[in-house]
């Protein structure tokens, strides 16, 4: 046994008929393969760490005195123009042969944009830092959208059913790992009193893990074709036909249609965080005073949820989904009911907040490892390619429908936002129990 195969079975939990019926040339690949996505997936949720719209870019922005209008744009441009163009680009990836070349294609597009933000952070100020940062933002999510395109494709050539969602557990375990020492390193080098410099040199090194993972996404041995399917989508592949292609999965596939539903309401996971923040903040909680806590914090998070939600993707995706988005809807109503209490200290309504805020961000990793493996476990071949376009194309127009929702009700109450998004995922509760089982049980 190679030490590759050694290594890989001692991170997933193998089944060798399932591996049996592989294509012979994908069977011996498989333990390099998997080790080299785990690395891969490591080194790009790690940059994510450092390009956070949600922690890092807003404190960058505050440090070169943006205005606040336009750090409230940083999360919108992030999450859906890394979607909304999802269905438009799905011709160029079914094009490719090579999935993988169209995976390190977009981590290096990623990569220039985080140079740029790096080189604006290092000598720019004001307004026009804020301008071109969220332009090169814009860019940097234009490259996720071809990665996250061809990384379901990748995952479902090389790797079998069973063993999808241990993988990704264990990469956002890793990833985990390293948001604590990055956020440590924060703190060490200076906490609330990050220099703008110093924000440039951390944006540097986060270009770097993208080149690192081009590197390393090159490096898998990627069949011709799907081993579950062979061709397929490839003959009338125009950008019209996909959009007509797409409108029609939504309009007459039933499971699609529904996972589709479900994930809009799995939103509570993503959008409720910002909100938990805020409250704490209002509380006056020291523990997220730095930058760094909140890097902390979500590392932990991962560290733990990888291990924790992983093997139960591959179980039940669609049972880790709705557990975790009822979960995280539980933890709202408890957390808003806690520091509603009467007479209850400041300092303590914002222990109880920071708990939320920890919990929401560990469930949001099962609900992101859950709906990764449904969706790779439920379709094969090109069809897998059109599913997840056409999923995250209709998820960028419902994040901006629902996170337009859940601002204009914090504009007037925080908790209001908060509930309505517990009521969303209470929704993906009951939508995901009735969703196929697409897993390998």
């Amino acid at each position: 046994m190679s030490a590759a195969d050694s290594l890989y079975s001692r991170l997933v939990t193998r089944d060798p008929e399932a591996e049996a019926a592989l294509p012979g040339q994908v069977r011996r690949d498989l333990p390099a393969n998997g080790l080299r996505l785990v690395g891969a997936n490591t080194l790009q949720s790690s940059g994510d760490q450092i390009v956070d719209a949600g922690t890092v870019l807003p404190w960058l922005f505050a440090v070169l005195g943006v205005p606040a209008g336009l750090a409230g744009l940083l999360k919108p441009v992030r999450e859906s123009l890394s979607m909304l163009p999802q269905a438009l680009l799905t011709p160029v990836v079914l094009r490719a042969r090579r999935r993988t070349r169209v995976f390190a294609a977009g981590a290096a597009v990623q990569a220039a944009a985080v140079a740029v933000m790096a080189a604006v952070a290092a000598v720019g100020h004001g307004a026009g830092a804020g301008v071109v940062i969220l332009a090169a933002l814009a860019v940097f999510s234009l490259g996720r959208c071809l990665c996250s395109i061809a990384s379901k494709d990748v995952q479902g050539r090389t790797v079998p059913k069973g063993q999808r969602g241990q993988l990704t557990g264990w990469s956002t375990t890793a990833s985990g790992l390293v948001a604590i020492t990055l956020g440590l390193g924060i703190r060490l080098l200076g906490g609330d009193a990050l220099s703008a410099g110093r924000l440039a040199g951390l944006l540097a090194g986060g270009a770097l893990l993208w080149v690192g993972v081009a590197l390393v996404y090159l490096r898998i041995r990627e069949p011709r074709e799907d081993p579950e399917e062979s061709g397929g989508a490839h003959d009338d592949a125009g950008a019209a036909a996909v959009l007509r292609r797409s409108w029609a999965l939504l309009r007459d596939d039933r499971p699609f249609r529904s996972f589709v539903t479900v994930r809009s309401m799995l939103l509570v996971t993503s959008l409720s965080p910002p909100f938990l923040v805020m409250l704490a903040l209002q509380a006056g909680t020291d523990a997220l005073a730095g930058l760094g806590g909140f890097v902390i914090a979500s590392g932990v998070a991962s560290l733990i949820g990888g291990r924790l939600f992983g093997r139960a993707a591959d179980r039940s995706s669609r049972r880790l989904m709705g557990s975790t988005a009822g979960a995280a809807s539980a933890v709202l109503v408890a957390a808003l009911a806690l520091t509603s209490w009467p007479g209850l200290p400041a300092s303590a309504a914002g222990a109880v907040l920071v708990a939320a805020y920890f919990l929401v961000t560990l469930l949001h990793t099962g609900v992101r490892t859950g709906r990764k493996t449904y969706l790779v476990d439920m379709a094969s071949g090109d069809t897998r390619t059109l599913y997840t376009a056409v999923s995250n194309t209709a998820m960028g127009v419902i994040l901006l429908v629902v996170g337009a929702v859940s601002s204009a009700i914090a504009a007037v109450t925080v908790p209001g936002a908060l509930l309505f998004l517990a009521v969303l995922g209470v929704g993906g509760v009951v939508g995901g129990a009735r969703l196929p089982e697409v897993s390998q049980g």
